[in-house]
């Protein structure tokens, strides 16, 4: 079962849930899949590793969720805020969609939107950073359309089959962002 924590216009966030781990291996073991996301997910993995994992973000409240597809209500990812530092309140996110059907059709953007008002508006979150791989054009244009900035490079911090690529990282800050779930509820409950 699902539940909508955060709704945007094609998908929402919904806490983990434990019956996705068959989804979250397949994905997880999916070279192209993997090739996009940090190094820790190039190891196999299985369904138990899985539910494992799932298991452990429930019991320990992580801010990971689930991306639920509105049409269909299946899963089709996960994103994260992970590194989160309270004192300063900066935290990293990430983002994968598992779905390859449904790249490039809006639901990264959509996404990012919806965690990206959680941190800032829930979390009190004030800097948001995301590292990415040069190669990855997709996913840079999505950031930068959300409104992150490029603060740096790790030269050739990536090397697959033999190619050395450039680490980029990017930042937002609370005041750079324009929320719109959160207001809308705020509004709705003030009225």
């Amino acid at each position: 079962m699902y539940f909508k924590k955060m709704i945007g216009k094609l998908c929402y966030l919904s806490p983990c849930n434990e019956e996705d781990a068959e989804k979250w291996a397949t994905w997880f073991n999916d070279t192209e899949t993997t090739m996009l996301l940090g190094n820790e997910v190039y190891y196999p993995t299985s369904i138990t590793n899985e539910q494992n994992s799932i298991s452990h973000i429930i019991k320990n409240n992580k801010h990971i969720f689930s991306i639920i597809d509105s049409q269909s209500n299946t899963a089709i990812g996960r994103v994260m805020l992970f590194d989160i530092d309270h004192v300063d309140r900066r935290a990293m996110v990430g983002i994968a969609i598992g779905e390859k059907n449904c790249w490039g059709k809006g639901y990264g953007q959509d996404v990012m939107n919806l965690i990206l008002d959680y941190a800032f508006n829930l979390l009190n979150i004030n800097n948001i950073m995301l590292g990415t791989f040069e190669f990855n054009q997709r996913a840079i244009a999505l950031y930068k359309k959300v409104g992150f900035k490029e603060i740096g490079r790790r030269r050739q911090g990536r090397i697959i089959g033999g190619k050395k690529f450039d680490v980029i990282f990017m930042d937002l800050l609370a005041e750079e962002f324009q929320p719109a779930y959160v207001n809308s509820i705020l509004d709705k409950i003030q009225s």
